[in-house]
């Protein structure tokens, strides 16, 4: 028998406002922001990559979308901002990075704007959502799409989630005649465009998805326009032949959608519900961010993050969940269960599923409000563990790793330091830049930088470099970026003549 929780508990998490936690934080002398100072543990071998998560709830100065290599070094950090889903996908055959930024709801989604950046970080295109929307604090947004799905599709359009208050009659599950409820739909947008090509509501097929098999339980506080129920709680969009399949959270399940809109089949995670017969472990609940592989006319292969937990009960350990889904007998195959057995995780929400490698079959974990992410080998063994904040204070609400290749459109950013009459120290970094892998550091007479002289090669040490020159006491200093002995970008050229104690810096143009 399925258990039903109140609403009020929500789904949440997702506004996670946790007190300051004891978490380390890094500290740069070229940049002005504080991301956490990843712990990384590895006990095999790892697919390439970057790790990509965006945290929140440790430090505004911390609050973006980050990029950490396997040594812990941070690669990348963006504008300080909330944001969900930040990883590579192909536009138009070409790898970018796709991220949502916007303002988080306590109710469990978002409204924000969907923004692509190509390898220099120079945003292509700005993906944008109106329609007919109500919030629950009835202001007008300038983009209605939700945290939950930004996923770019082979025909170069993105999916995405939207939540719409809607007044309705929730009286045979408690409510009200006249309460008020948020209806989840999604949406295809072109991205060349920002046209809408293809918009769905669930609350148009109450037939196929009853409100009163919703596992979100009712609750006194739950029916007003400020806080609405949330009976469906959908959270990942996939392309499929010939329609969608969706995840809804609060019924368990993923539900096909044709492309004409109708809903024409369930895939429960519940035994004894929905259109499949499912094997004995294939059990799932609360689940996020269904997957398809390998579509034909026999079936295909399913992927999810199975939570199986909420913020009120802790049923189970959650696990990655890989399926082979039979479309002519209607029945599913457990094919793998990813689950640390060292290190036992209950993600109350969030979450996510990446498959890294149809060949190595290596799979990544972001444990959504759990600041962790994982890799399991194709034997489903633990290789990698990557932690960024405290547990259950901290979270991300996706995690993946993907391979990035960036040169950044702005410049390196430097800082001088003076540290004695004719010492100083020099800082060194370049913000999102992947190639170089060291530093040539040259003086001048000139404020130009022009008839530079070579002082020293400095090698790349994380995001930030530093080396103690002696001897100059006065005149210009310029650093270079370079991959062997070609240059990649050069910073501005900074001034000498500082006190002792003081500093001159170049500025960054991200």
């Amino acid at each position: 028998m399925a258990r039903r929780f109140l609403a009020a508990a929500s789904a949440l998490l997702l506004a996670i406002e946790a007190a300051a936690d004891n978490w380390p934080f890094m500290t740069l002398q070229t940049a002005p922001f504080q991301p956490p100072q990843v712990s990384v543990t590895k006990s095999g071998h790892t697919d390439p990559g970057y790790i990509f998560v965006g945290p929140r709830g440790n430090q505004e100065l911390g609050t973006a979308a980050l990029i950490y290599d396997e040594d812990a070094n941070l690669i990348y950090q963006g504008p300080q901002e909330v944001t969900a889903n930040f990883k590579v996908q192909k536009l138009f055959n070409e790898d970018v990075l796709t991220f949502w930024a916007g303002d988080m709801m306590k109710l469990g989604f978002g409204y924000g704007t969907v923004h692509i950046l190509d390898n220099t970080y120079r945003e292509i295109y700005t993906v944008t959502l109106q329609d007919n929307f109500v919030s629950p604090d009835g202001n007008p947004r300038d983009s209605y799409i939700d945290l939950h799905e930004s996923h770019v599709t082979d025909r170069n359009t993105l999916l995405v989630t939207a939540y719409n208050v809607t007044q309705h009659d929730l009286t045979s599950i408690g409510g009200r005649p006249d309460d008020h409820m948020l209806d989840g739909k999604f949406y295809e947008i072109d991205i060349a465009t920002n046209e809408i090509v293809f918009s769905w509501s669930a609350l148009d097929h109450l037939d196929d998805i009853p409100l009163e098999e919703s596992k979100q339980g009712w609750g006194d506080d739950v029916g007003s326009q400020e806080t609405p129920y949330d009976a469906y709680h959908i959270n990942s969009v996939e392309l499929m032949e010939d329609g969608y399949i969706i995840s809804l959270r609060h019924f368990w399940s993923g539900y096909f959608v044709h492309n004409n809109g109708s809903v024409l089949w369930r895939l429960s995670g519940e035994e004894g519900t929905g259109d499949f017969e499912i094997d004995d472990r294939a059990a799932f609940s609360w689940q996020h961010d269904i997957r398809i592989y390998n579509q034909t006319e026999e079936g295909f292969a399913m992927s999810l993050f199975n939570n199986a937990n909420t913020p009120t009960n802790e049923v189970a350990a959650t696990t990655g969940l890989s399926f082979d889904v039979d479309m002519i007998n209607r029945k599913v195959h457990t094919r793998r269960i990813l689950n640390d057995t060292d290190d036992v995780i209950h993600s109350v929400s969030q979450g996510s599923y990446q498959l890294l490698s149809e060949e190595t079959q290596h799979v990544l974990l972001g444990y959504g409000s759990i600041a962790q992410v994982k890799e399991y080998d194709a034997d489903n063994k633990e290789v990698l563990t990557v932690k960024f904040g405290e547990d259950n204070a901290v979270a991300s609400y996706r995690g993946y790793k993907c391979q990035w290749k960036a040169t950044p459109f702005w410049k390196p950013a430097l800082v001088v330091r003076r540290t004695g009459p004719d010492s100083i120290f020099v800082y060194m970094s370049w913000n999102g830049a992947t190639e170089y892998d060291n530093w040539a550091v040259y003086s001048s007479t000139y404020s130009d930088g022009s008839d530079p002289k070579f002082e020293a090669t400095v090698e790349r040490t994380g995001f930030e470099s530093s080396i103690e020159l002696h001897g100059l006491p006065s005149g210009f200093l310029q650093v270079i970026a370079r991959k062997g002995d070609i240059p990649l970008g050069s910073s501005d050229v900074a001034s000498l003549q500082t006190e002792v104690g003081g500093e001159v810096e170049t500025e960054t143009g991200n």
